[in-house]
C-alpha cells in the first residue's frame, strides 16, 4: 500500500468515528446500603442505651440488613465504579456479620451468655471497636470533598465517635456502662442521620425534586 493510500484510509476511519455516549440507567444503590446501616445502628444503640434488651431480633438485623444489604449495596456500587461507597458498604456490611459472630460463636463453646457484646473480654473488643472507629475517621475524611454533603459528613463524623466511644467503654478490665450507655444515645442519633439520609435520597429522586435537603457541600 502506497503512503498516499495509508493517508486516504486514516481520513476515511477519522471520518467514520462518533462520539458514544453510555447513559447508566441502574438504579441508585445507596439507599439501600444507608437504610440498612441506619436501621441496624438504631436498634443495637437502643440496647446500648438501655431501652430494649438484647436479642434474636437485633442479631439477625445484623446478619440480614445490616449485614447482607449493606454487601449487596456495596457490589452494586462497584459496578457504577463508586471506590468510596464500594469500600463503605461492603466493609460496615461484614462489620455487622462479624459483629453478631463475636456475640453468638462463644456460645459455641461455653454454656456462658454471649448474648452482650463481651463474647470476649473487654479489651479485646474494645480494640476491635477502635481499630474501626480508624477506619471510620479515614472514611470521613473521604467525605470531605466538594462532590460530598454535609448529611453524609455528618453520619462518617457521628460513626467515628460512636466507635471511639464503645472502645473507650471496653477500655478497663470491665466494661464502663455509663459511658456505653453515652454512646448508646449518640448511636442512635448516628442512625437516625443514616436513615434520613437514605430517605431524602428516595423521596427526593421520586418526586424529581430536592423534599428532603442533604445540604450539598459545593453550595
Amino acid at each position: 500500500m502506497t503512503e498516499k493510500e495509508t493517508q486516504d484510509t486514516k481520513k476515511d476511519t477519522s471520518s467514520n468515528e462518533k462520539n458514544i455516549t453510555l447513559k447508566d440507567t441502574t438504579s441508585n444503590p445507596a439507599p439501600l446500603g444507608l437504610m440498612g446501616f441506619g436501621m441496624t445502628t438504631v436498634l443495637l444503640n437502643l440496647h446500648n442505651a438501655e431501652l430494649i434488651f438484647m436479642g434474636s431480633v437485633i442479631a439477625s438485623m445484623g446478619i440480614f440488613y445490616g449485614g447482607l444489604a449493606q454487601i449487596i449495596a456495596g457490589i452494586m456500587e462497584y459496578k457504577k465504579g463508586n471506590t468510596f461507597a464500594t469500600t463503605a458498604f461492603t466493609s460496615y456490611g461484614l462489620f455487622w456479620m462479624s459483629l453478631v459472630g463475636i456475640w453468638m460463636i462463644p456460645g459455641f463453646f461455653s454454656e456462658g451468655d454471649s448474648s452482650h457484646l463481651l463474647g470476649n473480654d473487654p479489651q479485646t473488643v474494645g480494640a476491635y471497636l477502635f481499630m474501626w472507629g480508624l477506619f471510620t475517621t479515614f472514611m470521613f475524611i473521604g467525605t470531605m470533598n466538594p462532590n460530598s454533603n454535609w448529611t453524609l459528613r455528618f453520619v462518617f463524623a457521628s460513626l467515628s465517635i460512636l466507635f471511639f466511644l464503645l472502645a473507650a467503654g471496653h477500655a478497663g478490665d470491665e466494661v464502663n456502662e455509663t459511658i456505653i450507655k453515652i454512646a448508646g444515645y449518640e448511636g442512635i442519633i448516628c442512625g437516625l442521620s443514616a436513615i434520613y439520609l437514605a430517605m431524602a435520597e428516595v423521596i427526593n429522586e421520586a418526586h424529581g425534586k430536592v423534599v428532603l435537603p442533604i445540604f450539598p457541600a459545593s453550595k
